[in-house]
C-alpha cells in the first residue's frame, strides 16, 4: 500500500523540482542572450533610420513589412504579409517652407500626412489669420479676404516654454498670470472657430472652397519645439504645419499689417488604391500548436518623424524577444506567435481585422502581451477585467527576475477600452494584457511629434522589456493550465450611472482614405 501511494507521489515532486530547475535556466538563458547578444540598436537602426516612419499607405510602410518578413527569415522564423485591406497610398516626399517677405527665413514645418502636394514650383503667397466674424453669416461674407492667401487657423501659444519650465523659475504669481491670460487666449480662439459656423475639422475645406492657396496649422504639443503632426483635411491645396516658434512669427507679422509672404515647396505623391497589411510570425506549438501566446505591437506610425517610440520601441520588444525564444526555447509547448499590427493609428484597424478574420487562433489564445506607450520600462500591468488574471498572470511575473521588472498589478482592473491594440482581443473575450511604461515625457515630447526619433530610446528600459516580454511568452506557453476567459461583474459607470458593459469586437475600416 505504501510503495504504491509514495512513489506516484515522489515522481510528482521530482517532475516538479525538474520543471522548476529547467524554469530557472530558461529564464538565466533569456537575460543572458538579451544583456550580452542585444540586437535592439542594430534593429532600430535598420527600422528607423532606414525604413523611416511608417505612415499607413505609404511606401515606407511596405518596406517595414518586406523588411520584418526578411529579417524573421534570416533568425529561422516563418512570417508573412497578411493584406486585410487597402488604404490611399501616399508618398510624402521633401517639404520646404520659407518666408520671403518682409526679410527671408527658413521655417521648420512640413505638410501634413495625405497633404496634396504643390507645383513644383511651389506656392509663393501672403499670410493671414482666419477672418473674425460675429456669426456664421458674417463669416461668409469675409471668405472673399483668403483668396489666394495662406490661412492660419490655429491660436499662437503665448509662451513656447513648457508649464514645467515655468514653474521652475516664475514667480508664483507670474505663473498664474501667464495661465490665465492662456486661458482666456483660448476661450477667445475657440469662439472664433465657433462663430463661423464650422469645426476646425471642416474649417481647411471651407477656405478651400473660398480659394485659399494653402492652410498653416500649429498643433504645439506642450513642449520645447515638439508639434504633434496628424492629417490633412484638404483635396487640392496644401495644408502644413509649422512650429510654434516660425508660427507666432508669421502670425504676429500679419496682425501687425506686415503682410508676410511665404513660399511652400510640398512634393508628395498621391498613389491611389495600396494594400495594407499586418505582419504575422510564429515559432510553432510541439504540444499544443493549437493554442497561442500572442506578442503584439502596432507596426505604423505618424511620420511627423521617425515614429521611434509609438510604436517603434514595441516593435523593437517583440522582434527581440522572438530572436531570444527561437534561440532559447526553440520548441515550445504553444505556439509563440506575433503581430505587427497595420494601421492602430487610424482606429486599430489592423489587430482588429485579425481578430475579425482568425477566430480559431482567438479562440486559442493563452495570453496576449502587447507594448505600445513609449520607450520605458514596463510599470504597470491590468489583469483588463478578467475575473482569474491574478492566478496565471501572477505566477508568470513570479519568474521574471526582480532586476528586470518591478511591475504595478491590478488585479482583475476593468477591460480596456481602445487605446491600444489588446483592446481588439480583450473585446473579443481573449486575455489580453498591455505592458504600461514609464511616461519619459511621453505623451509631451514623442507621442505623434516631430521629435520622435532614435535618440529618444532609452536602451536599457527597452531590454528589460524585451527580457520581460521574453520571459512571459515562455512561462505562457509552459503553463500546465489554459487561461480561465472569466470575467467579472463590471462596476457601475461614475460618469453615466449606469453599469458598464464589456466592450464589443468590431470589426475594421478596411478601405481608408478612399471613396466608395
Amino acid at each position: 500500500m505504501k510503495k504504491t501511494f509514495y512513489l506516484p507521489v515522489l515522481g510528482l515532486m521530482l517532475s516538479t523540482s525538474l520543471f522548476a530547475q529547467d524554469q530557472k535556466e530558461t529564464v538565466k538563458n533569456i537575460v543572458s542572450e538579451a544583456t550580452t547578444n542585444s540586437q535592439l540598436k542594430n534593429l532600430a537602426h535598420e527600422l528607423l533610420d532606414v525604413v523611416g516612419p511608417r505612415l499607413v499607405g505609404s511606401p515606407e510602410m511596405k518596406n517595414a513589412h518586406d523588411w520584418a518578413v526578411q529579417k524573421y527569415a534570416d533568425w529561422g522564423i516563418p512570417a508573412e504579409n497578411e493584406q486585410w485591406g487597402v488604404w490611399r497610398g501616399w508618398d510624402r516626399g521633401i517639404t520646404h517652407i520659407d518666408m520671403v517677405s518682409p526679410r527671408s527665413v527658413s521655417l521648420e514645418g512640413m505638410q501634413l500626412a495625405w497633404s496634396p502636394s504643390t507645383s513644383s514650383k511651389g506656392i509663393e503667397a501672403e499670410v493671414v489669420i482666419l477672418p473674425e466674424a460675429k456669426d456664421s453669416i458674417s463669416f461668409q461674407k469675409t471668405l472673399n479676404s483668403v483668396k489666394g492667401k495662406f490661412v492660419l487657423i490655429s491660436m499662437p501659444q503665448p509662451t513656447g516654454r513648457p508649464d514645467d519650465n515655468w514653474e521652475k523659475w516664475a514667480t508664483p504669481e507670474s505663473f498664474e498670470k501667464m495661465k490665465m491670460e492662456r486661458e482666456a487666449q483660448n476661450d477667445a480662439w475657440n469662439a472664433r472657430i465657433k462663430t463661423t459656423g464650422y469645426s476646425s475639422r471642416e474649417l481647411p475645406k471651407i477656405l478651400e472652397k473660398a480659394g485659399a492657396a494653402g492652410i498653416v496649422t500649429s498643433n504645439w504639443s506642450r513642449g520645447f519645439g515638439v508639434n504633434k503632426i496628424f492629417s490633412a483635411y484638404t483635396e487640392k491645396i496644401p495644408m502644413v504645419d509649422i512650429a510654434l516658434e516660425d508660427y507666432g512669427l508669421l502670425y504676429r507679422l500679419a496682425e501687425y499689417g506686415d503682410k508676410p509672404v511665404i513660399k511652400v515647396m510640398a512634393q508628395s505623391k498621391d498613389l491611389g488604391e495600396v494594400p495594407t497589411f499586418n505582419t504575422i510570425a510564429q515559432i510553432k506549438g510541439s504540444e499544443k500548436p493549437e493554442e497561442y501566446v500572442i506578442l503584439s505591437a502596432h507596426f505604423d506610425s505618424w511620420d511627423g518623424a521617425q515614429g521611434a517610440t509609438d510604436n517603434g520601441t514595441g516593435t523593437l520588444v517583440m522582434m527581440e524577444a522572438m530572436r531570444i525564444l527561437k534561440k532559447v526555447y526553440p520548441n515550445p509547448k504553444r505556439t509563440i506567435l506575433v503581430g505587427h499590427w497595420g494601421s492602430e493609428e487610424q482606429g486599430l484597424n489592423g489587430s482588429r481585422s485579425f481578430v475579425k478574420d482568425h477566430p480559431e487562433i482567438v479562440a486559442g489564445v493563452q495570453a496576449v502581451f502587447n507594448q505600445d506607450n513609449g520607450t520605458g520600462r514596463v510599470a504597470t500591468i491590468s489583469g483588463n477585467g478578467f475575473l482569474n488574471a491574478y492566478d496565471y498572470v501572477g505566477s508568470w511575473l513570479a519568474a521574471v527576475p526582480d532586476e528586470v521588472a518591478s511591475i504595478e498589478t491590478n488585479f482583475p482592473g476593468i477591460p480596456g477600452g481602445g487605446g491600444s491594440d489588446y483592446a481588439s482581443f480583450v473585446a473579443a473575450g481573449a486575455p489580453a494584457f498591455n505592458l504600461s511604461s514609464l511616461s519619459w515625457d511621453y505623451w509631451n515630447y514623442t507621442w505623434h511629434t516631430n521629435r520622435d526619433t532614435y535618440d529618444k530610446i532609452v536602451w536599457d528600459d527597452v531590454q528589460n522589456n524585451a527580457i520581460l516580454t521574453a520571459v512571459l511568452a515562455y512561462m505562457a506557453s509552459e503553463d500546465e493550465d489554459k487561461t480561465s476567459r472569466d470575467k467579472i461583474v463590471l462596476p457601475i459607470s461614475k460618469r453615466t450611472g449606469e453599469q458598464m458593459t464589456w466592450p464589443e469586437a468590431r470589426d475594421s475600416t478596411r478601405r481608408g482614405g478612399l471613396d466608395d
